[in-house]
């Protein structure tokens, strides 16, 4: 779930959801309130049309009738009074003007008939109107329990016999019926469907980016990888595109630099062979000695250099490997030639290699220990998704300083310059080489107790689950 959420089709699917569920609450209130309004109007022009049917009634009845026409046309929350005075004293109206076109377009006899209007909203827990049974001020309060908002109405109508019809009345919203069942049915349905197409489109987007993480990934660790086809969206065409032209430039120019290298090795062969067989000449003894040391040094140096060359010009396929066996077969090499070492596998991942370029480069750290820290002993494990490899020694250990320079091309710490005792200073120089273009690194560290520990990261074959 966590990988899901964290991908760019599960953001941008969760993304989508909630718009559209936000989209539909927004249309939900909005239906709610234009629902609202809706009830009202349609409450308040109803009681319009009562009202001035009312006036009609009242001016064309005898005054005898009036009291029993006001008490029959009252209910609990409409009340009828003929008044001197009109209960809305002010003619300006708020949002009453539909209304009293209502009115009016019912009482077309007088144009100037003066008809007030006012509306306002009031708090459910007030009384109903004065003046009504006790049974029905009981049910208006049952009513009122469910606490559904109100509006109060009062009109004023000026009647022909000189006085005013009063109406005061108070309409609510009713209960609003949630219909869950439709609302919950119709947003799986759209999310369904949504999430579908969403699926079936992202697929098209994230495919060639996946494949382009995993090529991107095989090319840093210096595997063969063939040019991507451009697929999916115009952006990631152009990404493909760039990521084919990188690599053909990289793959030029390791070559060009590989075959420099190894012509440069090359050429200096024959004039250090001439210097050989000129330093064989020379007749006093020691200087002769020292000059073919001198010489020999020059060529173990080009012949290495040569040789490094080569291993990495070569387009060694790539491997998957159980990094324990692997490491544990070149120890007992190096065992076999009496080197002093033990071998430790806590966990054998699997590793993607070139397994002769790497081979030489474990044999280089490992001979190192053995040669200036009298035993290896080496150690493989996994971390997250890392495999490790740790070989420590038993020697003197490295100059803080110096930890980062031994990497360095023909850097020795050794200072009698002898070959049987301090190398080249290319060992470890073309180990961290050739680990880092297997996407790995290498870190040398004094242990506490003594030596040196020499750390080597190898990405891992992920595994299942």
């Amino acid at each position: 779930m966590k990988a899901f959420v964290t991908s760019l089709r599960g953001q941008l699917i969760l993304l989508i959801i909630a718009a559209l569920a936000a989209a539909q609450l927004v249309s939900l209130w909005l239906f709610v309130d234009e629902r609202a309004m809706a009830v009202h109007m349609a409450l308040g022009l109803e009681t319009a049309g009562r009202a001035a049917n009312i006036a009609r009634l009242i001016e064309e009845a005898p005054p005898e009738l009036h009291d029993s026409i006001l008490r029959a046309a009252s209910s609990p929350l409409v009340r009828f009074s003929l008044t001197d005075a009109p209960s809305v004293d002010h003619t300006g109206h708020h949002a009453g003007g539909m209304v009293e076109g209502t009115i009016r377009g019912m009482l077309p006899d007088r144009e100037d008939r003066q008809i007030r209007v006012e509306l306002h909203e009031f708090s459910p827990d007030m009384l109903p109107l004065e003046g009504i049974p006790r049974t029905m001020a009981e049910m208006h309060r049952a009513m009122m329990r469910d606490q559904i908002s109100a509006v109060e109405m009062q009109l004023s109508i000026a009647l022909n016999t000189g006085q005013w019809l009063n109406v005061d009345t108070r309409f609510h919203n009713p209960p609003l019926q949630w219909p869950w069942l439709s609302f919950v049915s119709f947003g799986l349905t759209a999310a369904l469907i949504l999430v579908a197409v969403v699926w079936f489109l992202l697929t098209g987007l994230t495919r060639p980016l996946r494949r382009l993480s995993r090529a991107a990934d095989r090319f840093g660790r210096g595997e063969e990888v063939e040019e991507l086809a451009a697929t999916g969206p115009t952006e990631v065409r152009d990404l493909t595109e760039a990521f084919n032209r990188m690599r053909d430039r990289l793959t030029r120019y390791v070559a060009d630099r590989t075959r420099l290298l190894g012509a440069l090795g090359h050429d200096l062969r024959s004039p250090l062979t001439g210097l050989r067989v000129r330093a064989e000449l020379v007749e006093d003894d020691e200087t002769r000695e020292h000059l073919i040391e001198t010489i020999e040094e020059m060529q173990e140096m080009v012949d290495s250099t040569l040789s490094f060359a080569k291993g990495v010009a070569t387009r060694e396929p790539s491997v998957e490997v159980p990094l324990g066996d692997f490491t544990a077969e070149i120890a007992d090499d190096l065992a076999r030639a009496g080197n002093s070492i033990t071998v430790t596998v806590r966990d054998n991942p699997l590793v993607t290699v070139r397994p002769m370029l790497l081979k030489r480069a474990l044999r280089n750290v490992i001979e190192n220990a053995c040669r200036y820290g009298a035993r290896a002993e080496v150690t493989v494990t996994r971390a997250g998704s890392d495999a490790v490899i740790r070989v420590r020694d038993h020697g003197p250990g490295i100059p803080e300083d110096m930890l980062d320079a031994v990497f360095d091309p023909f850097v020795r710490l050794e200072t009698s310059r002898s070959r049987e005792t301090g190398g080249t200073g290319l060992g470890l120089s073309i180990a961290r080489t050739v680990i880092q273009s297997h996407g790995g690194d290498i870190v040398l560290e004094n242990a506490s107790e003594g030596g040196l520990c020499a750390t080597i990261t190898l990405p891992a074959t992920p595994t299942d689950g």
